[in-house]
């Protein structure tokens, strides 16, 4: 029971049965300590000091409700400690200015974190409390009020900073880590004050600078020689920035340049006589141009005017070449030079422009709108296919065959008028199928894959029909001379070979009646009767004008084999039967065209090296009159010799007038069905 009692016995602490009184100067007293150890601070003694009792009065202070006497005090004390500060960085001359500043800056802020430790209890507690500046935001402001703010300090501060860049700008070496630290200073008081005292000023003195420097270089220097100075210059203000300023200026000081050099200078940039824009397009100046987009590119209207001139230009530079009569008389060299016209400024905008879509854009729209300026446009692409499906790809590989394939269709593309093309196409493709002479099946194949791609099924099937009937005729001419020589004995002088094409596919002509050789006629019947026998319902027409022929010829010791069409065939054939034939005499026998013969006979007689038969009298064109015999005196170190009909790559008016009605007519039918 005794010890139970003693587990339950409880101890209280009595109150002192009298009041403590407190110094009535307690407050005075312990202020002045503190008072004398933040001079003590200030003047650098601060070696002696006991910290923990410093902090243990001001602590008292706070808890003894003298936090007001403290925190007044301590502002007070602040105010007039700068106050000497400020006379004694105003007494310092020239140089020596910034360095007074930066010296008395970097005490005031030592002192200022001593001075916060010992005061740390009443930051925590009374500042909090009562809604006052912290005690290291109280040293800022004062700072900036008593000392930078001083209205001398400050206009003199001011000037030998914008004095400094300025030396900088024109070359001069300055002390970039004293800049640094005074720039430094103004953002440790704040934004505004930065902005305020220094860099709004900066700014406007920089505008003035350059808007002086634009017209000095506008005056004595060229294009790239402008733009490597502007780059320059904004190369030495970012890096500035880098050095001694608030990385916020950047935005702000590479506008005011990019203003004042490039800006309110781009139109006299890209028009300047001998050196603009224009021609560092036509010479190829990479870097220069290069230079001028990056340049232009940090403005908002910069790039749009590029683009615009550079449309311009290409739209001129491309209407003078369409509709340039010389130009326009070689087609396929027509073709290359645009094609090589697209080659250069896709290089220029991929090299130059960063292949900016928008530049891209640009130069497929010029090329559109100079290519459908010319009539013959269609015509002349077509042409161009046709003369490397001929013979430009021997000796290429599948990469390169791919890539001007390519390039075509990208010409092809920009084509209005892809029906006009596609006649066009369809009588080279013709020509080429039926005469066999075809650089590469793949290559035509590959083509027309292209085509369809583009196109569509509808633009390709006859295309693809013509390929089929070649394949078709061969196996057919297969079986016909099979039962030609199961049929006859011995060897025959002819030989024929026959295409049949199927109506609509192929770009036939209704051509007139010609009177084929004896035995090419027989042969002819032979083939349409066996033809017929295992095509019952299908009818054949001759297309005498589409032919070609393999005849040898020997006159003496002399021998050639000659490359003719069917005309030139029928033509050359008569002179077996007589030495001289009269053109009206020829026409009656052969029942060819006026203007088909006429060709026919220049071909014949008027073409150096190929000129098997003699006109009389000499002349330059065929008339009605002239009269024909063998030319004995021919000589050619080939034997085997091509006669192409004169003008064979280019269209009569009448033709060309024709082949549009075509379309025109095909057109309409599209429409209304």
């Amino acid at each position: 029971m005794a010890a139970q009692g003693k587990r339950n016995r409880q101890f209280k602490i009595e109150p002192f049965r009298h009041p403590v009184k407190m110094d009535p100067k307690y407050g005075e007293k312990t202020w002045k300590v503190l008072e004398d150890a933040i001079h003590e601070i200030n003047n650098h003694n601060a070696s002696g000091l006991s910290f923990e009792e410093l902090y243990r009065n001001a602590y008292n202070m706070v808890i003894n409700k003298f936090g007001d006497q403290l925190y007044n005090g301590l502002e007070d004390t602040i105010v007039k400690h700068l106050q000497l500060i400020e006379k004694k960085v105003e007494a310092a001359q020239g140089e020596s200015f910034l360095r007074e500043l930066k010296l008395r800056w970097d005490h005031h802020n030592k002192s200022m974190q001593m001075i916060r430790d010992i005061l740390m209890y009443m930051d925590r507690i009374y500042v909090k409390h009562q809604n006052k500046v912290p005690v290291h935001q109280l040293g800022l402001d004062k700072w900036r009020d008593v000392v930078v703010r001083n209205k001398r300090v400050r206009e003199r501060l001011l000037t030998t900073l914008l004095d400094l860049v300025q030396k900088e700008r024109t070359g001069e070496v300055i002390d970039r880590a004293l800049m640094r630290s005074i720039t430094m200073m103004l953002m440790d008081l704040g934004p505004v004050v930065y902005v305020e005292d220094f860099e709004k000023h900066f700014l406007a003195k920089a505008a003035e600078f350059y808007q002086a420097e634009a017209q000095c270089y506008i005056g004595t220097s060229d294009c790239p020689d402008y733009l490597r100075k502007a780059e320059k210059r904004l190369g030495e203000e970012i890096e500035r920035v880098v050095n001694y300023l608030d990385p916020s200026s950047e935005a702000h000081i590479t506008k005011v340049v990019e203003n004042e050099l490039i800006g309110k200078q781009m139109r006299a940039l890209v028009e300047m006589e001998n050196s603009g824009l224009v021609v560092l397009l036509e010479q190829d100046q990479y870097d220069d141009l290069a230079r001028m987009y990056s340049l232009f590119k940090r403005l908002d209207d910069g790039l749009g005017l590029i683009r615009k001139m550079m449309g311009d230009h290409l739209k001129a530079a491309g209407s003078a070449l369409v509709q340039d009569p010389e130009s326009t008389k070689d087609p396929v060299d027509f073709v290359h030079r645009l094609l090589a016209m697209k080659d250069k400024y896709d290089r220029i905008i991929a090299t130059s422009f960063n292949n900016d879509k928008t530049f891209q854009n640009v130069l497929n729209h010029s090329f559109e709108s100079f290519i459908n300026l010319s009539q013959r446009s269609p015509e002349f692409i077509s042409l161009f296919m046709d003369d490397k499906l001929r013979k430009g790809l021997k000796g290429m590989t599948d990469n390169d065959i791919e890539s001007v394939l390519d390039k075509v269709m990208m010409l092809f593309r920009y084509l209005q008028e892809k029906d006009v093309f596609e006649k066009y196409y369809k009588q080279h493709l013709a020509k080429r199928l039926l005469s066999g002479r075809t650089t590469s099946d793949d290559a035509e194949r590959s083509l027309l894959v292209k085509l369809k791609t583009e196109c569509g099924y509808q633009f390709t099937s006859k295309l693809e029909s013509m390929f089929t009937d070649i394949k078709t005729s061969r196996d057919t001419m297969l079986e016909f001379k099979a039962q030609e020589t199961a049929s006859t004995s011995g060897s025959s002088d002819l030989d024929l070979s026959v295409q049949v094409l199927t109506t609509g596919s192929w770009p036939t002509q209704t051509a007139p009646k010609c009177t084929l050789p004896r035995e090419v006629d027989e042969a002819c019947t032979r083939f349409r009767d066996f033809y017929l026998s295992t095509h019952s319902g299908r009818k054949l027409s001759w297309q005498t004008n589409m032919g070609n022929a393999d005849i040898k010829m020997q006159w003496g010791d002399k021998k050639h084999e000659l490359n003719v069409s069917t005309y030139h065939m029928c033509i050359l054939l008569l002179f077996n039967e007589a030495d001289k034939q009269s053109y009206r005499d020829i026409m009656t026998a052969t029942g060819i065209p006026a203007g088909d013969l006429k060709r026919a006979l220049q071909s014949l007689a008027l073409v150096k090296g190929r000129n098997v038969l003699k006109k009389e009298p000499m002349g330059k064109e065929i008339s009605e009159t002239d009269v024909f015999s063998f030319n004995e005196e021919f000589h050619n170190k080939l034997y085997k010799i091509k006669i192409a009909t004169v003008s064979a790559q280019k269209e009569s008016e009448p033709e060309k007038i024709e082949t549009r009605h075509k379309v025109s007519q095909q057109s309409c039918h599209c429409c209304l069905a």
